[in-house]
């Protein structure tokens, strides 16, 4: 049984950052796509970034570049997505996700691509 557990939500002001960690087994830290999901009220669970491999190879939704970066520590079996200059909109539940298979992350952002989830960690952006 895989699990995956998030921390560090909270609520802040707009303009102001918060720091998401995710623990995850060092397994898929090392040799899998792992990523960040977020799901507002009434809509669509989206990917908003992605990271895989020793390299530490990540991607973005257009809607975070910028702001938003993903990182992992192999050595302390965490997922790290630190978030600056929060919007409004980037207000929702947060959700680490990660793949049970190795492999490049692919640009793919879909939820289908992710076998994993946590159980969120919610953000409050006023």
């Amino acid at each position: 049984h895989v699990q995956l557990v998030e921390s560090g939500g909270g609520s802040v002001r707009a303009g102001g950052s918060l720091v998401l960690s995710c623990a995850a087994p060092n397994y898929l830290l090392r040799s899998s796509c792992l990523g960040w999901f977020r799901q507002a009220p009434g809509k669509e669970r989206e990917g908003v970034a992605q990271i895989y491999g020793p390299g530490g190879i990540t991607e973005y939704d257009d809607s975070v570049k910028g702001r938003f970066t993903i990182s992992k520590d192999n050595d302390k079996n965490i997922l790290l997505l630190q978030m600056n200059n929060l919007k409004p909109e980037d207000a929702a539940m947060y959700y680490c996700a990660g793949r049970n298979r190795t492999g490049w992350c692919n640009g793919d952002f879909s939820r289908s691509a992710f076998d994993y989830w946590g159980q969120g960690t919610q953000v409050t952006v006023s």
